[in-house]
């Protein structure tokens, strides 16, 4: 890695921005195919499928049947199917325990007040193909969803790995499709013949599959986040261990050659310990070739201050914020921009993204400054309610009609007035 020894703080915007994107080509490549499902439906998927996956889905079908998910099951090895399960467990637990009971507030006498959660009906769940099948994010986005209590949770994916139908029938989904890519997200977005139109599409996918979800929320259908390459950002000092901070940067680095790894540090000696054990970890990893792209874009900051480490860590705002330091903890209580934090030198980035419990589909690119990962609520809609007796509106009343008369709103003065008007005649002075 690259190490940059004690830069600036005006040269931070530059150090830290994340390789250039251009959408406008891609989102000009994408279009197309989203109006092309949006009028043919089913016929477009399956000439579609054809063009970009050369898979005939006249003949399959788009939906996968029910025997094919439950046939799956026998396809698996008993020890991945105990750590799918005991994942499922975890993740269940710690998304369990985000609902809220619903709390009725007196803001003043007669006036109550509460909010309460509501599953969203219909979400769409998409699961790229690719050389890594992702059925654990299956499992992140769908038990929340069954928590939330969604009624229909359809998921796309061009994948046939078994991993990925036995973790949807553990999370409950209703339907599952074999389509993949920009296609798979307009079919969601709009709906098809066979594919039902939902109100909120969750999951990853590549730069097409992002272009589309970014293009079908312009025009107002909700989708989980922002989301670009994945991301992690180390902070060691000389408490860390060089092997176990190697092993994190490349276990993000082996995502993809547009992934981004940082690794910052107040400790020059550490940063040349990881550079030299890197190497050899890097040429036993299967995926070798794109880890060595994306660490040729990363970098190694040495820093002079755990203060500065902590300014430029925030400023970063990673995906992933690994801080293998002495008080862990205590600086995490620091960092106000991150995805997901993890504490220490036995808490590998890659628990996360499995089977700890917390949910691994998080910002990138810098939107953690503003955006969370996903959680129960992000399959939940909180409607607020409220009742006002005879009594509150009485108590209530008088500041509404000030407020709505001095916004020159007379007809909801007037709704007011009216109310307070008929309580008089009932029980007068």
């Amino acid at each position: 890695m690259n190490i940059i020894p004690f830069p600036k703080r005006t040269e931070w915007p530059d150090l830290l921005a994340r390789p250039v994107q251009s959408t406008q080509q891609i989102e000009a490549a994408v279009a197309p195919i989203l109006e092309q499902v949006r009028t043919g439906g089913d016929a477009a998927l399956i000439e579609l499928a054809q063009k970009f996956d050369k898979i005939d889905l006249s003949a399959t079908g788009l939906e996968i049947p029910v025997s094919e998910l439950d046939a799956a099951e026998s396809e698996l090895s008993d020890e991945l199917k105990a750590a799918i399960r005991q994942a499922y467990q975890n993740i269940r637990t710690f998304h369990e325990r985000q609902k809220q009971p619903i709390e009725k507030i007196e803001t003043m006498p007669g006036v109550v007040c509460w909010r309460r959660s509501v599953g969203i009906e219909k979400v769409g769940l998409y699961i790229p193909g690719g050389t890594a099948p992702l059925f654990s994010t299956v499992l992140m986005l769908g038990v929340p969803a069954q928590l939330a209590g969604c009624r229909d949770v359809v998921l796309c994916t061009p994948s046939n790995n078994p991993a990925i139908y036995f973790a949807a029938k553990l999370v409950g989904v209703t339907k599952v499709f074999r389509i993949g890519g920009a296609q798979a997200i307009a079919a969601m977005a709009y709906g098809t013949e066979t594919v039902p139109q939902v109100y909120k599409i969750f999951g990853p996918g590549n730069q097409y599959v992002t272009a589309a979800k970014m293009l079908v929320a312009k025009e107002g259908m909700a989708i989980d986040m922002p989301a670009g390459p994945s991301e992690v950002a180390v902070y060691a000092d000389d408490s860390a261990v060089p092997a176990f901070v190697a092993a994190d940067l490349l276990s993000q680095a082996e995502h993809g050659a547009d992934s981004q790894v940082l690794l910052v540090s107040t400790s020059k000696r550490l940063i040349e310990l990881v550079n030299l054990v890197l190497p050899t970890q890097l040429s036993r990893l299967s995926r070798r070739d794109l880890a060595a792209k994306a660490l040729a874009n990363s970098k190694a900051i040495l820093v002079d201050t755990q203060e500065e480490a902590i300014d430029l860590l925030n400023a970063y705002a990673a995906e992933h914020l690994i801080l293998s330091i002495k008080n862990a903890e205590t600086v995490a209580e620091q960092i106000v921009n991150a995805g997901s934090i993890f504490l220490g030198n036995y808490t590998p980035e890659s628990a996360g993204d499995y089977a700890s419990g917390t949910n691994h589909t998080l910002p990138t690119n810098g939107f953690a400054r503003a955006y969370s990962g996903v959680s129960l609520d992000s399959f939940v809609k909180k409607i607020t309610v409220q009742h006002i007796t005879p009594e509150g509106l009485q108590n209530l009343g008088p500041v509404v009609e000030a407020m709505a008369e001095a916004e020159s709103l007379d007809a909801h003065k007037r709704a007011v007035s009216l109310r307070l008007a008929s309580l008089a005649e009932i029980n007068p002075v």
